[in-house]
């Protein structure tokens, strides 16, 4: 049983994580750059002054080929990550059919990026932002009540659950993510909505790809007789 999750998700998160980091070194990391040129004016002068003071810079891995192999990488880290949850529910719940991997990818979509997005749009270099714990808490919490809500509007049966499934769904948007004190950015505006619209469509094809392959090596090894 373990080794038939961990390579159904081995393979898949291998795909999905070269889809997704191909999108973005195409869309999104030229957007980053754009945005870093902005950031990089802003603290240079007390880049300078740290210099002066023999402080070294933070690491950073070089543009290029260093840090596509590094965004890789995480990609990797994660999409494997995500694909161990869904061939582990998958033995819970097995697809009868390869494409309701494509319903399950929806669910993880609408799971770990959408709803959380809602609240925490993705953020360029140098975009102010509240307290990192309370953004962590918020976006588990979040993505937890929908993930729950979910599985109730899809394997529940009484109207109750339905109901409750609803509530799930609104109460992490009534409370509200952590705002900073002041909303700023130093990349336009329209730089932002850029991003944000290349990070969510982006991590569309990703997760759709990951439910159906893991979906599909799942199903393949399914034991004869």
């Amino acid at each position: 049983m373990f080794q038939r999750i961990a390579f159904s998700a081995g393979v898949a998160g291998l795909l999905a994580a070269l889809l997704l980091s191909i999108l973005q070194s195409v869309w999104m990391t030229p957007l980053i750059l754009q945005a870093e040129t902005y950031e990089v004016q802003t603290e240079a002068p007390a880049m300078a002054e740290h210099q002066d003071h023999g402080e070294e810079e933070a690491w950073a891995p070089a543009d290029g080929w260093p840090r596509t192999l590094s965004t890789f990488g995480g990609n990797l880290v994660v999409a494997v990550g995500f694909g161990l949850v869904l061939a582990g529910l998958f033995n819970l719940r097995a697809p009868n059919r390869t494409y309701q991997g494509l319903l399950w990818g929806l669910a993880g979509y609408a799971t770990f990026c959408l709803a959380p997005s809602l609240g925490l749009p993705p953020e360029l270099p140098g975009t102010a932002a509240a307290d990192l714990t309370l953004r962590q808490a918020w976006w588990i919490g979040t993505s937890g009540a929908t993930a729950a809500a979910l599985a109730l509007l899809a394997f529940a049966r009484h109207p109750g659950f339905k109901i409750a499934a609803l509530g799930l769904l609104v109460i992490p948007h009534l409370l509200g993510a952590p705002q900073p004190v002041a909303h700023e950015s130093l990349a336009p505006q329209e730089l932002q909505r850029h991003f944000q619209i290349a990070v969510l469509v982006s991590n569309l094809p990703f997760w759709l790809l990951l439910g159906l392959a893991c979906s599909w090596l799942f199903r393949r090894q399914e034991p004869q007789g």
